[in-house]
């Protein structure tokens, strides 16, 4: 059946997550049209939501919204939580762009998995409401798993839904949610786990190093925030070392080798360590002094280390500089 032969159609925010499924599937129930609609920045991942769109069949839309992400980031009217995460927010930036979504694409409301109280921060009546009226969708957003605790939208009023075919959950328990899974034959589904790296405290750390160090910033920037071992040297200098081989390919991956030096000692199994090509030449010694002290060359022998970007390579002769002696630069 086409979608537009379905008298309503609803847009849900989708995590991937139990609470995005059974939010979606509630709707369905009722014989409503759903999509969804997941966005994606170098903080979360579309993943989860893409497993849950092909499992369920349900579309999905995804959008990479790092550029207007970051601008609210910086300066988020409601703040932080415990570490850099902005929640509320957020929350709130993800309504609003799917908004954009919903009227130009026919859809007759937005909905989401939340639950009253499941979160104490961000999932409040209160917390609700800020983000409702910042989303510029008022009446509009729909929590089905939570709805008879809350009042009722537009498209309840307009008959677009039946509200006694929603739901009253509250609280942290995961029991009723559960329970309707299996009622619904929901299977398989991820453990609700945050995934997003600004409520992680090493990754909020060298995020604000960055913002604290840095006007502006690319997006591959913010995905080697996630590997190696970070160290601040001056205002202007940042050296970051993989810890593992995978750190290593992740750090390859997400470089630029118009902007940095890439580090690595020759003859020896070592770590990558990267650098801005920018930075002094005592500040590129250190750099790879401190790639040979990661490596497996003799402390006590000159190390030859290669040094290259995308105009140049060149080998230097350096002394290897133990871990213990850098710590004090470490960011985590």
């Amino acid at each position: 059946m086409n979608s537009n032969s379905f008298k309503t159609r609803a847009l849900g925010l989708c995590s991937g997550g139990l609470d995005s499924i059974l939010s979606a599937l509630v709707l369905k129930k009722q014989g409503i049209h759903v999509e969804w609609i997941t966005f994606e920045t170098p903080f979360f991942s579309s993943e989860k939501a893409k497993t849950a769109s092909e499992k369920y069949r349900i579309s999905l839309i995804v959008e990479n919204i790092t550029p207007v992400y970051l601008k609210m980031l910086k300066n988020p009217k409601c703040g932080y939580g415990k570490h850099m995460n902005p929640c509320l927010d957020c929350h709130a930036l993800m309504f609003r762009m799917a908004g954009e979504f919903l009227k130009n694409m026919g859809f007759d409301f937005v909905f989401s998995g939340e639950v009253l109280g499941q979160r104490p921060m961000s999932q409040t009546k209160q917390s609700l409401r800020y983000v409702e009226k910042n989303s510029g969708l008022e009446g509009y957003i729909l929590r089905p798993l939570s709805a008879l605790n809350l009042s009722s939208t537009i498209p309840e009023e307009k008959g677009l839904v039946a509200r006694n075919q929603l739901l009253d959950f509250k609280g942290r328990s995961r029991k009723h949610q559960i329970e309707l899974a299996d009622q619904l034959n929901v299977t398989g589904y991820p453990a609700p786990a945050g995934g997003c790296l600004l409520t992680d405290r090493g990754y909020s750390r060298r995020l604000k190093d960055l913002f604290d160090h840095q006007e502006t910033y690319m997006e591959n920037e913010l995905h080697l925030l996630k590997f190696g071992r970070h160290f601040r040297i001056d205002k202007q200098t940042k050296i970051i070392v993989g810890r593992t081989k995978t750190d290593n390919e992740n750090i390859l991956k997400h470089i630029d080798s118009e902007k940095d030096f890439l580090i690595n000692v020759k003859n020896f199994p070592g770590p990558v360590v990267i650098i801005s090509s920018s930075c002094s030449h005592d500040n590129l010694i250190l750099a790879a002094s401190i790639c040979a002290g990661y490596s497996k060359a003799p402390n006590d022998e000159p190390v030859f280390v290669t040094v290259e970007n995308a105009k140049s390579k060149h080998t230097l002769t350096v002394t290897a500089i133990q871990p213990e002696t850098v710590k004090v630069h470490l960011l985590s």
